[in-house]
């Protein structure tokens, strides 16, 4: 189901942590669409509401809680991962519309749309009837999720902000979430667990879900994008000018990150490799933590650092997006060409 808590105590669950399954974010060469474009690079940790667009299965178990029905859905072709959009003529956009659908059924078939990718696909399914009269499909839903991460920029012209660099996906299917709408809010870290070899570390912090920052229009492989409400976070914040992929080198560079409260502060990284053609499919640069201060407080990079935005020679260059799962020291980042490309390039051309 869908979180919305309140001053809950959340861990950050929207970073990767390895180089399984990526997607395709190969570096273009657009960027001149961006010439003498300045962003505010952030740092911010922020709370993440996100509602999907449709209820999508996370489980199907093999048999009912009678012990002995097969579930309905698995019989009708169902899978991990679908979307359910609609049911009968009932649309279906939460875990609410959905048990109203299917509190009104009566045991006959009935059509269920689903979206699988990118094909929009029509099933039958015979609902179960409990003893007590009630159907049963045989699905565990969810609606939304909730976690922690990190702001990337803030565009002073457009008011547009971008995040996390990578695509919030769900956590069992590992399916991209389709946006149904969303928010940003304000989080303070409480407390680290440190990345080592082999286990991937998190930031632990609260979120308000009351105290909203800016809403979400756009959840892509190339990070998450929308409109920021409440700009007072970006006091004090300089704008930067954006950097062309080409002149990312390797060497020193550092990035702003939030791994205590809500102070954010810039580490030193280096950059060890760039990437380009066929190696720059999900992933645009390696990057090692070079900062002792962040090193001891974190073990490297971990999980809710991601979106942490990338400067190098005093212009921003990406966001870091995963941590080799061995390594905690080193990770990956994406081009902030990459996520302009995503959101910005219609805007700039317009006002152009």
């Amino acid at each position: 189901m869908g979180i919305h808590l309140n001053k809950r105590r959340f861990k950050s669950i929207l970073t990767g942590v390895f180089l399984l399954g990526f997607l395709s974010l190969a570096t273009t060469s657009g960027l001149a669409a961006y010439e003498g474009k300045r962003l505010i690079p952030m740092g911010n940790a922020v709370g993440i509401n996100l509602q999907s667009e449709g209820v999508m299965v996370v489980g199907i178990p093999e048999i009912l809680a009678d012990g002995s029905s097969v579930s309905p859905a698995r019989q009708a072709g169902l899978t991990m991962g679908d979307i359910i959009t609609q049911i009968g003529s009932v649309h279906v956009s939460t875990n609410e519309d959905l048990k109203s659908a299917i509190d009104k059924l009566d045991g006959s078939p009935v059509s269920v749309t689903i979206t699988r990718g990118t094909r929009v696909i029509q099933l039958v399914v015979t609902p179960h009837k409990t003893e007590e009269g009630r159907c049963e499909l045989g699905l565990w839903m969810r609606d939304g999720i909730a976690g922690i991460g990190t702001l990337t920029f803030y565009d002073p012209e457009t008011g547009v902000f971008g995040a996390l660099g990578h695509a919030v996906n769900d956590s069992e299917t590992g399916v991209i979430i389709p946006l149904r709408g969303g928010s940003v809010t304000r989080s303070s870290v409480t407390d680290v667990i440190q990345g080592k070899a082999g286990m991937p570390g998190q930031l632990q912090g609260t979120f308000n879900g009351e105290s909203i920052l800016g809403s979400l229009t756009k959840n892509s492989s190339n990070g998450i994008f929308g409109f920021m409400d409440k700009n007072d976070m970006i006091n004090g914040k300089a704008a930067l000018p954006v950097a062309d992929f080409s002149d990312v080198k390797t060497g020193p560079a550092t990035i702003l990150s939030n791994v205590s409260g809500t102070e954010v502060k810039e580490y030193a990284v280096e950059i060890i490799r760039v990437y380009s053609g066929a190696e720059a499919v999900g992933r645009s640069m390696m990057i090692s933590v070079k900062d002792p201060q962040l090193i001891a407080r974190t073990g490297g990079i971990v999980q809710g650092m991601s979106g942490s935005p990338i400067i190098q020679n005093g212009k921003i260059i990406g966001a870091v997006t995963h941590v080799l799962i061995n390594d905690p020291t080193r990770g990956y980042g994406i081009s902030i060409e990459n996520m302009l490309n995503t959101v910005l390039n219609d805007t700039n051309k317009k006002a152009a």
